[in-house]
C-alpha cells in the first residue's frame, strides 16, 4: 500500500535468537481498520510493539517500519517521544493495569496533552472534558476527578480510548480492547472506535482473537500463526473462502456442540429461595446514611445433579455476587440448600467441612494462581487442608491423577505458573478444583481471557469431566456462544434482577425480553 499510514516490510522479531515474528509485511491506510488475528502466542502484540520500538533490549527487530514518510527504524529515543502518544495512540488490553491507580482520571489524560501540546491548567481541563464527552462517558465533570477503581470496566476502557486519541494520532493500535467486557459494552466500544476513526481520519490496527468481533468491525484481516502470515485480505473473502488450513481451523474453533444429558436433573443439588445481597453505602459527613445498594434482588434458583446452569448478564448485573452468596463467601439473606442441608444456617467448622463439596474456577488464570508456588503445591493445597491425614506419597499420587484428568503431564507438577500458557494455567485451576472430588464447580468467566481455539478445548474438557464425574456447574459468562455450548438452562440477570430464565436453547434462540434479545444480537447469535 503506497499510501499506507503504517507499513511493515519483512518485519522480524527475535528473542535471544529465537524467532517470534518472521517476514511480516502489511499496510494499513487512513480511515481503514486492519485486524491482526491468531491464537495466543502467534505474534500479534509483539508485531505492534516491535513496530513501535517498545520491546525489551533482549529483542532484535529487523525489517522496514514506516509511519507515513518517517522511518521508525532510524528514530532516536528523543524522536520516539514525539511519535508515541502524538502520532500513534495505543489502547491496551487491560485498562485496570494500564491506568495509574494513584492518579485521577483527568490528570492521566492531561499528562499526554501537556507533553505533546504544552496544555496545562484550564486549557488542559477543558480539552480533557471534551475528550470524555467524545468517548460518551456520562457526567464528565464528575468523572474527570474520579479514581480508576471508581469506574466500571467499560468506563475505564473509554478513558483509555480518550488518552489514545487525545492528540488526534494518525494511527490507533487497539490491542484486545474488549477482552474483559460483556457483549453489549464490546459492541459500544467497537462502534465508538469506528466513529472516532472516521471522524479523525485515523488508521486503526485492531489486534484480537475474537473472530466474530473482527468480522463485524474490520475492513481487512491478516492471520498469523507462530509469527508467520498465513493469509490476508478483505474480511469477507478471508472468512467465507479461507485459503490456508490454519485459517479454516481457526474459524472452526468456535465452541460447538451442546452439553450432554444431565445425570439426574430432577434431583436438586443446589437451590435458593428469596436470596438477596445488599451492601451498605458509605455515609457522608453531616448527612444521613443512604439506603443499602441491592446487588442481587430476591430470587429463586435450582441446579440439578449433573446439570449446568448458565448465569449471564452485563458487567455489574450481579452474576459473581450471586455465586459468592450461594457459596457463603459473601453475606446474604434468604435460604440456600446444598444436597439437603441448609448452608445459610452453617457456621465455623460445619461450613468448612461442606466447602470441600463445592469448588471455584476463577476468571483470570494469571491472577488466581500463586506465582511463588509450584503446581504441585497449588493443586494440592485444598487437599492438604481438608485431608491432613494423607501422606506425601498419597498427595503426590492424587496431584498426578488430577493433572492427567485435565490433560497435563505429571512432570509439570514441579514447574511454576509463569512457565505455562493461559489455557494450561486454566487447566491447572480446574485440576485444583477437581482434586477434592466436588459435586459442584462454580466457573466464573473461565474462558474470557483465552483465545477461541483454547476456549473450545476447555469447553470440551469441562463437558467431558461433567459426563464422567456427574458434576454440576454454575457457569458465569458474558460469552453467549460459550454458554450455549455449556449450559442446559440459563438465567439472565440485569441490575441484580432475574429478567428471564429457562432452557438454554429456548432463551437464546427465542428470547422473550428486550434485554435478552439485545444481548443475543450483540453476541452475533441472532438468526
Amino acid at each position: 500500500m503506497p499510501d499506507a499510514v503504517l507499513r511493515l516490510d519483512n518485519l522480524s522479531v527475535r528473542f535471544d535468537g529465537q524467532p517470534v515474528v518472521e517476514q511480516l509485511s502489511l499496510g494499513v491506510g487512513r480511515g481503514e481498520t486492519l485486524a491482526l488475528v491468531g491464537e495466543s502466542g502467534s505474534g500479534k502484540s509483539v508485531s505492534a510493539l516491535g513496530a513501535l520500538g517498545l520491546l525489551p533490549d533482549s529483542a532484535r527487530v529487523e525489517g522496514g517500519r514506516l509511519l507515513g514518510d518517517t522511518d521508525l527504524a532510524r528514530l532516536s529515543p528523543r524522536q520516539w517521544q514525539g511519535v508515541r502518544g502524538a502520532r500513534v495512540g495505543v489502547i491496551f488490553q487491560e485498562p485496570m493495569t494500564s491506568l495509574n491507580p494513584l492518579q485521577r482520571i483527568g490528570r492521566q489524560i492531561g499528562e499526554s496533552l501537556r507533553l505533546h501540546q504544552g496544555l496545562s491548567g484550564a486549557a488542559a481541563r477543558s480539552r480533557v472534558l471534551s475528550l470524555l464527552a467524545q468517548v460518551r462517558l456520562p457526567d464528565p465533570e464528575r468523572l474527570i476527578d474520579a479514581w480508576p477503581h471508581q469506574l466500571s470496566g467499560g468506563q475505564r476502557q473509554r478513558v483509555m480510548i480518550a488518552m489514545a486519541i487525545a492528540n488526534e494520532p494518525e494511527l490507533l493500535i487497539a490491542d484486545e480492547p474488549t477482552t474483559a467486557l460483556d457483549v453489549t459494552v464490546q459492541r459500544e466500544i467497537l462502534a465508538l472506535l469506528a466513529e472516532l476513526r472516521d471522524r479523525h481520519g485515523m488508521a486503526m490496527l485492531l489486534i484480537s482473537h475474537d473472530l466474530n468481533l473482527v468480522r463485524r468491525h474490520a475492513d481487512r484481516v491478516c492471520v498469523l500463526y507462530r509469527g508467520r502470515e498465513q493469509e490476508s485480505g478483505p474480511v469477507e473473502r478471508v472468512f467465507t473462502a479461507p485459503r490456508s488450513d490454519y485459517t479454516r481451523a481457526l474459524l472452526a474453533a468456535e465452541p460447538q456442540g451442546r452439553p450432554g444429558t444431565p445425570l439426574d436433573p430432577g434431583t436438586a443439588l443446589l437451590s435458593a429461595r428469596d436470596l438477596s445481597v445488599s451492601f451498605q453505602r458509605p455515609k457522608r459527613l453531616f448527612s444521613r446514611r443512604p439506603p443499602p445498594f441491592e446487588a442481587v434482588k430476591p430470587l429463586d434458583l435450582t441446579l440439578g445433579r449433573g446439570e449446568t446452569l448458565g448465569i449471564v448478564g452485563e458487567s455489574g448485573s450481579g452474576k459473581t455476587t450471586l455465586a459468592l452468596a450461594l457459596l457463603r463467601l459473601t453475606a446474604s439473606s434468604g435460604e440456600i440448600d446444598f444436597a439437603g442441608e441448609r448452608l445459610d444456617r452453617l457456621r465455623g467448622d460445619a461450613l468448612r467441612r461442606q466447602r470441600r463439596r463445592f469448588q471455584v474456577v476463577f476468571q483470570d488464570p494469571y491472577g488466581s494462581l500463586s506465582p511463588r508456588l509450584p503446581v504441585a503445591e497449588i493443586v494440592s493445597e485444598g487437599l492438604r487442608f481438608h485431608h491432613p491425614e494423607l501422606g506425601a506419597d498419597d498427595v503426590a499420587e492424587r496431584v498426578a491423577t488430577a493433572l492427567a484428568e485435565v490433560g497435563l503431564p505429571a512432570d509439570c507438577a514441579a514447574r511454576y505458573p509463569h512457565e505455562f500458557s493461559g489455557g494450561q494455567r486454566q487447566r491447572i485451576s480446574v485440576a485444583r478444583a477437581l482434586i477434592l472430588e466436588p459435586e459442584l464447580v462454580v466457573l466464573d468467566e473461565p474462558t474470557s481471557a483465552l483465545d477461541r481455539a483454547v476456549q473450545k478445548q476447555l469447553v470440551e474438557l469441562l463437558r467431558d469431566l461433567q459426563a464422567r464425574r456427574g458434576l454440576s456447574y454454575l457457569f458465569i459468562s458474558h460469552d453467549l456462544a460459550v454458554v450455549r455450548a455449556m449450559a442446559h438452562r440459563v438465567m439472565v440477570l440485569k441490575e441484580g434482577r432475574v429478567v428471564e430464565a429457562g432452557d438454554c436453547e429456548t432463551v437464546l434462540g427465542a428470547p422473550a425480553s428486550d434485554y435478552t434479545r439485545a444481548l443475543v444480537e450483540a453476541a452475533g447469535l441472532a438468526s
